[in-house]
């Protein structure tokens, strides 16, 4: 039960930090739009590298990994349904809020809650890179097709492959597929700078509270509501379902899969909203329900499942 309220204290602090800055304003008016370039182009792409350079990618296949990829479009394809059809929304807010409905905080709250709830730090590591992988190029291609008008083919792949995250992300992956050691005199630096992209994300989501109103009317309540019920209902619930009777999980693996399906909205959801303009409050209130509205249902499938 303590890795629950670990990973909650270590983000509730960083959060609560950033929000004190902001409400004491010694960071200037500034401060937001700097920190989300920063943790963009710079900050995320050193981590994602440092982390996939020295995990185990073949991790990915894992028996955990059918399950939670299943889960994670479900859930997102049930709001983009409800967004696009019934609501009219537009497809870069229908992205954010997808992703803000199945796209889990594996790292920072994953990977405590997975060294203490689970016993192992690699069980986040699949859903980790399946989410870095396979749902942000995605992701990202769509919100700069619509928002910054990449419509063609080569443009997308141009600028997908441009971004920093994935740059990060695909050579950290290559690294670890060609079985390269790093020695500490190129790692280490680059892990010390990687290091600074989590508690920064989060300082600059605590900005983003200072002032602001969890659920105001028009700034997109509906889609908060849906996205955190999908997430923190829905999705474990679905994960369970599907591993239990489709595909015969027991015991610790059953256990996992719901755990990381528990897990709540990843902060980096926030961080695209940012770069991009685009639902940036549904991106932030949604993060602070599910990171909330996640410790009970992590200690309701600890003591059901546990």
């Amino acid at each position: 039960m303590s890795g629950i309220f670990t990973g909650f204290a270590v983000i509730a602090l960083a959060v609560f930090v950033g929000w004190l800055a902001g409400r004491l304003g010694v960071l200037g008016p500034s401060a937001r739009p700097v920190l989300a370039q920063l943790n963009f182009n710079v900050l995320a792409p050193f981590l994602l590298f440092s982390v996939l350079a020295t995990a185990d990618v073949h991790a990915l296949f894992s028996v955990l990994l059918p399950v939670s990829a299943i889960v994670a479009v479900v859930i997102m394809a049930c709001f983009a349904a409800v967004s696009l059809f019934v609501w009219r929304r537009g497809a870069a807010r229908t992205v954010i809020g997808s992703l803000a409905s199945g796209y889990v905080n594996g790292n920072n709250f994953g990977i405590p809650i997975a060294v203490y709830m689970l016993g192992d730090a690699a069980y986040s590591a699949p859903i980790v890179l399946l989410q870095l992988l396979v749902f942000v190029p995605i992701a990202l291609s769509v919100l700069g097709a619509s928002v910054e008008g990449r419509t063609s083919v080569p443009m997308i792949l141009r600028t997908t492959f441009g971004n920093p995250i994935i740059i990060g992300s695909l050579l950290g992956v290559l690294v670890s597929v060609s079985g390269i050691e790093l020695p500490p005199i190129v790692i280490d630096p680059i892990e010390l700078i990687g290091h600074a992209a989590v508690p920064l994300m989060l300082i600059a989501y605590g900005l983003s509270l200072h002032g602001q109103r969890l659920l105001e009317p028009g700034t997109g309540r509906r889609d908060v509501l849906l996205a955190s019920a999908l997430k923190l209902v829905a999705m474990p619930l679905a994960a369970w379902a599907l591993g239990r009777f489709v595909f015969g999980l027991d015991g610790i693996d059953l256990y996992a899969v719901t755990v990381l399906a528990a897990l709540p909205t990843a902060q980096n959801v926030f961080v695209f909203a940012q770069r991009y303009d685009t639902a940036e409050i549904v991106a932030r209130d949604t993060v602070f329900i599910t990171t909330i509205g996640s410790v009970p249902v992590l200690l309701a499938v600890a003591l059901l499942l546990g």
